[in-house]
């Protein structure tokens, strides 16, 4: 069985095509700047990588031409467009309505539409992307929420210390995302441990980062709030910061449009760009290590966050079995690995640091023989959630 993994962004088309008979990623690529200049779509398969440069005024033409490729005699991996099986879109937000992965049906579609304004840059595209996709090829279509794992979090840990009436009529509450890689990473920790029946946190830590406490298989508690923006210090996000700042600032620099503030100042200015005018944990290394203050201090701030929200859902849970790492940054930096977790073995959590070191992109115990919590690092796979929830719904 053959299932396209799809991720809509709202300039942007990834593709994953998978073959479930072994999960084999028989191609991939994505479709960059839909609706601007010099769109192009970048298309990987054996091993190769392949540009092609096309006009893409919308995603119904990325989705033909990506489907032109697919059908390709050179590029492709298909005879015939019905050789796909079923299609599984990411969504990003799937407010209380979805507490599963679900079928595409018009009713789907309408609750994900009633949900747009809980992510307004994202969920027009997932959408849109769905509707295009059932209109073009009629073949099961699932949407699987970032948000959908985070649904088990208890109300002590999803409510906001607000009015009661901006819960039950606004649903102004915690979400969550990157629900798809904690859910991974968890169930691949359950497996080296042979049980779910463990505690374990979850460290996705990115461009966009967050931390999760899974607790016998079933999230109690994540960084990432209302939106994407409350939690970590990520590449451009500031992360947890107090709501009056808001104000000061937007009255000190003239600014009134309180959207502005936060998409232009908390989302895309804030951050380690914010305090070292880069976000690449990559650069920043490097400029740190050739004596930038401001690069240093950057990755301090990224590494003492994470600490501390590992320490939190440690005392959440009353204690932890498993640290997993992932995510970009979490799979491929020994360097903030190390960071993070030295100088916590009055949490039982000890580093092996020649373990540690140079490890990249691999299944691998990074803490020691005697470290009473076991530090994991495991590379996260969020198209193949997808896949497999797609899989068992079209079948």
């Amino acid at each position: 069985m053959k299932i396209l993994v799809l991720n809509a962004g709202s300039s942007s088309l990834k593709y994953q095509l998978i073959d479930m008979n072994g999960e084999v990623v028989l191609c991939k690529g994505v479709c960059e700047k839909i609706a601007d200049n010099g769109s192009f779509l970048t298309h990987k398969i054996n091993g190769e990588t392949h540009t092609i440069h096309h006009d893409m005024p919308n995603h119904k033409v990325a989705l033909n031409l990506l489907f032109e490729v697919l059908l390709d005699a050179k590029l492709g991996v298909l005879k015939k467009l019905d050789e796909i099986d079923a299609i599984g879109h990411r969504v990003v937000h799937g407010g209380e309505d979805f507490k599963t992965s679900v079928l595409v049906t018009d009713e789907v579609l309408e609750i994900c539409k009633k949900n747009e304004a809980f992510a307004p840059l994202h969920m027009p595209a997932n959408i849109g992307c769905m509707e295009i996709c059932r209109e073009l090829l009629p073949v099961p279509n699932v949407a699987v929420f970032d948000t959908s794992f985070h649904q088990t979090m208890p109300a002590h840990a999803y409510r906001y210390a607000l009015p009661n009436e901006d819960y039950s009529e606004l649903k102004v509450r915690r979400y969550g995302f990157h629900g798809t890689s904690h859910k991974f990473v968890s169930a691949e920790a359950a497996g080296i441990a042979g049980t779910d029946q463990i505690k374990i946190v979850t460290c996705h830590l990115g461009n966009g980062a967050s931390v999760g406490a899974v607790l016998n298989g079933k999230i109690v508690d994540t960084s990432m709030g209302f939106t994407p923006l409350e939690g970590l210090v990520m590449g451009t996000r500031s992360g947890d910061v107090d709501p009056g700042v808001i104000p000061f600032i937007m009255k000190k620099r003239g600014i009134s449009d309180v959207g502005e503030f936060v998409d232009r100042y908390l989302n895309k200015r804030g951050g380690m760009k914010g305090i070292a005018g880069m976000s690449d944990c990559r650069d920043l290394q490097k400029a740190a290590e050739s004596g930038d203050e401001a690069a240093a201090l950057a990755l301090d701030m990224f590494a003492y966050r994470v600490k501390k929200y590992i320490g939190a859902y440690m005392a959440a849970m009353n204690g932890a079995d498993y640290i997993v790492m992932t995510g970009g940054i979490g799979e491929n930096s020994d360097y903030m690995r190390e960071k993070v977790l030295t100088n916590m073995e009055f949490l039982g959590i000890k580093l092996d640091k020649a373990a540690n070191d140079g490890l990249r992109g691999e299944v691998k115990r990074i803490s020691t023989e005697d470290s009473a919590v076991q530090v994991w690092v495991i590379p996260t796979n969020e198209e193949l959630v997808i896949a497999r929830d797609t899989l068992a719904l079209a079948k």
